[in-house]
């Protein structure tokens, strides 16, 4: 697997994905966001595994806000979104980027947030939505996955949520080259 950065904003590129095989894809035709992705080194944006949209904060030009992750659905639950995160990350940080910022609305995606580095800032915005920041000292995961616990949730997001709390953080893999 290749990890790419196709662009920064204000100039990111648009990038045409498969509504039906990716969450939140008509999100990435806007040319506004910077891109990243993860395809099959040897192959065109047809063998697209994820795909991470980002842009500037427009009160802090120390930070950059991760806007839209998403995965396959074929890929999901691989951890692809997770060290796209994570690569993401550590190229926003090498342009000077301070923080890594973004805001979550189920544990799936807070524990995969956690596994490259995001901790929980004690923060809300938006729809219900959590907000991590990197970097971060993690020491409120379990207290965000509480946050959860007030939500309407699945009987396999309290199954997650319960297996979750009882092992704590998960560790931080290293971003992908």
């Amino acid at each position: 697997m290749e990890y790419v950065v196709l662009g920064w904003p204000p100039e990111g590129p648009t990038l045409r994905l498969d509504h039906r095989q990716f969450a939140y894809a008509g999100k990435f035709v806007m040319s506004n966001t910077g891109k990243a992705v993860v395809r099959d080194s040897d192959a065109d944006d047809s063998d697209i595994f994820g795909a991470v949209a980002f842009n500037e904060d427009r009160t802090d030009p120390d930070a950059v806000w991760l806007r839209y992750i998403t995965t396959r659905t074929d890929r999901r639950g691989e951890g692809i979104g997770a060290r796209l995160a994570a690569y993401i990350t550590a190229r926003a940080h090498d342009r000077g980027y301070e923080r890594v910022v973004i805001a979550v609305n189920n544990p799936f995606a807070y524990h995969a947030l956690s596994k490259a580095g995001f901790g929980f800032t004690g923060e809300r915005t938006g729809i219900a939505e959590l907000v991590l920041e990197h970097p971060s000292d993690r020491t409120r995961y379990r207290e965000g996955l509480t946050v959860f616990r007030e939500r309407d949730l699945s009987e396999e997001e309290h199954a997650f949520i319960d297996a979750k709390e009882q092992e704590g953080p998960p560790p931080v893999a290293d971003p992908p080259d």
